[in-house]
């Protein structure tokens, strides 16, 4: 796909009170952009005031990482809610990371939905559209971040720009989606193979199933993800990066990545 840029994002600010989950130091220093929990799945507070001051003094992308109200569950368990209830859920983490964002002179670049909100988000209208109406009634210039399927397109239909997913540290089914991580190969713990399928997923857009087939994405990878509660979040991190230095593909922040995106395809038109 001769992409020359990618953003690279982890999950952070998922502490809560005296539980810490991952390690946000160490990993501010491998990514561009950051998903922030925003009080409901994971983070409280005071670990959102620190993780945004942090984000904004490094110069790191800020996004909202909004889900369910399941601190118990880490967000990754259903919720039945109604379309209402996670419009309004969605749009009062908003409000809540945008607050600590102002405070510390910085600006809210992008939404990535957590967990089981954002995976059903891709099947599931009543979930795409609460989650797109709550982001284009907070802010229009937000992006999306999400992967193919029902919340990209309620993303568009409401002017909202969408950047494209990959989960760096996941296996994916010959759908070119993400398997449950329960399924055996859902959970990759080898960092340098994460490193070497992010590379492939960049260059050529495609990725090796579960299942040992080379199948396409049909979709650029505008952002690559790490998890931070994965146990090996730092190996696979630091694999990452040296990865895409050797294969001299620049991490840069999503709003950037889409931009030359952009000109890119505005060129290949005139030409």
């Amino acid at each position: 796909m001769g992409i020359n840029s990618v953003a690279v994002v982890a999950d952070l600010g998922e502490s809560f009170g005296n539980y810490t989950i991952g390690d946000d130091e160490a990993l501010l220093g491998l990514v561009s952009s950051s998903n922030i929990a925003c009080g409901f799945h994971g983070g409280d507070p005071r670990v959102m005031d620190r993780t945004v001051a942090d984000c904004v003094e490094r110069g790191i992308e800020l996004g909202a990482h909004p889900g369910y109200p399941d601190l118990v569950g880490f967000g990754r368990r259903l919720i039945e809610a109604t379309e209402e209830e996670i419009r309004t859920d969605v749009l009062y983490q908003l409000g809540a990371l945008d607050a600590f964002a102002r405070v510390h002179g910085g600006s809210i670049s992008h939404v990535a939905p957590h967990g089981r909100m954002g995976s059903i988000a891709q099947t599931d209208a009543k979930h795409a559209r609460a989650i797109t109406d709550a982001v284009a009634a907070y802010n229009k210039d937000y992006l999306v971040i999400c992967q193919r399927g029902l919340l990209a397109e309620e993303s568009r239909k409401r002017g909202l720009e969408v950047g494209y997913v990959f989960l760096a540290d996941r296996g994916y089914g010959d759908d070119g989606m993400p398997v449950p991580r329960s399924h055996e190969g859902g959970l990759l713990h080898d960092p340098e193979l994460i490193g070497e399928r992010c590379k492939q997923v960049v260059r050529e857009g495609t990725v090796r199933s579960v299942d040992g087939n080379v199948v396409p994405l049909g979709h650029d990878a505008d952002v690559l993800l790490l998890h931070g509660d994965h146990p090996s979040v730092l190996q696979n991190g630091t694999a990452l990066r040296a990865a895409l230095d050797a294969e001299g593909i620049r991490v840069t922040g999503l709003q950037e990545v889409l931009a030359e995106k952009a000109e890119k395809s505005q060129s290949s038109m005139a030409g």
